[in-house]
């Protein structure tokens, strides 16, 4: 019983690793000796803080369609700012509590980062506003 349980946990931590290694797109130099991230999208990561010269497609694609919705709504001149619930019926994800308030985490992370605005009464706008990043220079 032991002898499964070791090899279930190998093959378990051999699965991790090839999934992590997976999700971490890697590109090398012609000399294929340096390595570096790729800085494509990935679903479910950290949403980066807004700044100058960023674009949304820097974003998750959950972030980029929620971003996009409220874009839209702003072009197109259609009044107040969206709840929460509103976008998620927008995307077509229903008006379920728990599709709900996955999609108000969501929000509420872009806005945090400076990709839309949230008003005091919990409502979504397109404004987006720059975020100060701390200097990550050398204090040389």
């Amino acid at each position: 019983m032991l002898d499964r349980r070791v090899i279930a946990r190998e093959e378990l931590i051999e699965a991790l690793a090839v999934s992590a290694a997976g999700s971490t797109a890697v590109t090398t130099t012609e000399a294929g000796e340096e390595a570096v991230p790729s800085l494509a999208p990935v679903p479910g990561s950290t949403v980066l803080p807004r700044r100058e010269g960023l674009r949304v497609t820097a974003l998750a694609p959950d972030c980029q369609r929620i971003v996009g919705v409220l874009e839209q709504q702003r072009s197109m001149g259609h009044g107040p700012p969206l709840r929460a619930k509103e976008i998620a019926v927008e995307l077509g994800l229903g008006a379920t509590p728990a599709k709900v308030e996955g999609l108000r985490s969501k929000a509420r992370r872009l806005a945090e980062r400076g990709w839309l605005a949230l008003d005091a009464s919990g409502v979504f706008s397109a404004g987006r506003r720059p975020v100060a990043v701390p200097d990550t220079g050398s204090s040389a």
